[in-house]
């Protein structure tokens, strides 16, 4: 098989891990972001996406020759996305190429000599050293998408962003890996692969500065992790943790039926885990004292307080130097005597809860609210990496849950916005599928919108985020907001729609189930 050359600025069609064919752009990688040591790989910005990765040559095809195989193999929306981005850059490419070559005819037959295009080599260490100092950065000057998006999310996501952050917002920095402008003296390393960015809000973040989630290569950390809870999101949070090399050990409440000496009576959840390689363990109490980071993510404020501090609880556990970590979307209160509980034993304590749902939660891209001890936030950022696409450092205890309360409460009262607008629709005679189809076209076009409209259509209900749990957090919110004595009348309306729906039994479906409180 002949060898590829590559050039910068060449649009090729990388594999990335598991995921499909994607297009992109060779470009130069950050000068701090060296190639991965004995692969034959280039670096490649993702169209329709803002992640870019060290591909492997042999996962790389031109895009030009092999572009309609790959249309024809994969007919996602987001990918056909990705596909017109490469052409609306290939027409201003074009565009600026007329331009330029109208602008000669105005040089009075001054020539300029035309520089060598140096061939990559597969074993060129730092593809920067190739860009001429007077050219702007390739990748600066790709046409950016309308939304970014991570590529590892495909169609299952359940975020987009905008792609146009302003300047000043600390938080959309990170992103932006390919960007020139960089915050002055921000940037320290935890690890080889991980960087954390600081503000001066006080908020961090941290992300895989080359999609090491996706790629499957970080670094696991060396200390003893327990996860408490496997609901729809600590399980696929303990498999990635699993899947990147963690040594974890589990416990559920229900996970108690192990122990008897029946196997058939053995819950399943826990039986997959440790198939996985996890370890069982018996107690809260028991995983706290045997692991050095426990992380815990619960239903409500009550789970959370008697997971720590009831019979045989994680309190019982907690010695000087343990390490809790609180995921569970709570009330700042609650957050706060977990803190002072936990840390009166000699305990460190972070909050990290995380906004996403039960898909994002299964293919690691969670993005995770922290606050807290700021040094279990760095000694957690293995964890972090596996589970999530990015996460934030928030200051003090407290905060994050104050931060995803709100999150929450936004999304819940934008579902049910959409479920009325759904609704309202078929009341008046006009098509829901119309309706989605023009909503995808719009400004408020996103996955989330797409897929809550799709599974309503079809009537299908199946839980990635529980209908009474997000009825919790707005609730939370609400009395959140009491507390600081700000109106939040946008959120009680749609609390009690979603009250409704649980009167309707609804419960236990998704948060799109709310649909069915303005149909009965």
């Amino acid at each position: 098989m002949a060898t590829m050359h590559l050039r910068i600025g060449d649009l090729v069609w990388g594999k990335l891990g598991r995921y499909p064919p994607w297009p992109g752009k060779v470009v130069s990688p950050p000068k701090d972001l060296k190639k991965p040591r004995g692969k034959k790989c280039h670096f490649v910005k993702f169209f329709g996406t803002e992640d870019h990765a060290w591909i492997k040559v042999e996962q790389l095809k031109p895009y030009h020759a092999h572009k309609e195989e790959m249309i024809k193999i994969n007919k996602g929306k987001r990918f056909q996305q990705a596909v017109d981005a490469v052409e609306d850059f290939l027409k201003k490419a074009k565009g600026k190429e007329q331009q330029h070559s109208d602008g000669k005819g105005d040089s009075k037959g001054k020539k300029t000599p035309n520089k060598p295009l140096k061939i990559l080599d597969e074993d060129d260490e730092d593809l920067s050293a190739l860009k001429d100092p007077s050219e702007k950065d390739l990748a600066d000057s790709d046409p950016e998408p309308s939304t970014m998006e991570r590529l590892g999310a495909g169609p299952g996501s359940g975020f987009k962003w905008e792609s146009s952050p302003a300047k000043d917002d600390p938080h959309f920095h990170h992103f932006l890996l390919s960007q020139s402008e960089k915050p002055a003296s921000s940037m320290e390393p935890i690890s080889k692969r991980l960087k954390i960015i600081e503000e001066d809000t006080g908020s961090t973040s941290i992300q895989a500065a080359d999609s090491t989630a996706i790629n499957g290569s970080i670094t696991p950390t060396d200390k003893r992790i327990g996860f408490l809870g496997l609901g729809l999101m600590g399980s696929g949070i303990v498999s990635n943790l699993l899947k990147m090399g963690h040594v974890v050990t589990v416990w559920n409440r229900t996970a108690e039926k192990v122990q008897v000496k029946e196997p058939e009576d053995s819950y399943p959840q826990c039986d997959l885990f440790i198939q996985e390689g996890a370890r069982l363990g018996r107690t809260p109490a028991e995983v706290a004292s045997m692991c050095d980071i426990t992380f815990s993510c619960v239903s409500d404020p009550k789970a959370a307080r008697d997971l720590v501090m009831g019979p045989s609880g994680v309190l019982q556990g907690i010695r000087p130097g343990k390490c809790y970590v609180e995921m569970s979307t709570v009330d700042p209160e609650t957050i706060t005597e977990l803190s002072q509980v936990i840390t009166s034993r000699g305990g460190r304590f972070l909050e990290a809860p995380v906004a996403g749902s039960q898909q994002l939660s299964n293919d690691g891209m969670l993005v995770i609210l922290a606050a807290g001890d700021r040094t279990v936030y760095e000694d957690c950022s293995s964890c972090f990496q596996a589970m999530g696409k990015t996460s934030f450092f928030l200051g003090e205890a407290g905060n994050a849950a104050r931060m995803m309360l709100i999150l929450n409460m936004v999304q819940g009262s934008f579902m049910a916005t959409i479920a009325e607008g759904l609704t309202l629709a078929q009341a008046t005679g006009q098509s829901q599928q119309t309706f989605l189809d023009i909503l995808s076209q719009g400004q408020m076009a996103s996955t989330f919108v797409d897929q809550k409209c799709q599974n309503i259509l079809q009537g299908n209900f199946k839980p990635d985020y529980y209908l009474k749990h997000i009825q919790k957090d707005l609730r939370l919110a609400i009395s959140m907001g009491d507390t600081a004595n700000h109106p939040t009348p946008m959120a009680a309306a749609a609390n009690e729609v979603y009250k409704r729906a649980k009167a309707l039994d609804q419960s236990d479906n998704d948060i799109s189930a709310v649909y069915r409180a303005y149909i009965h």
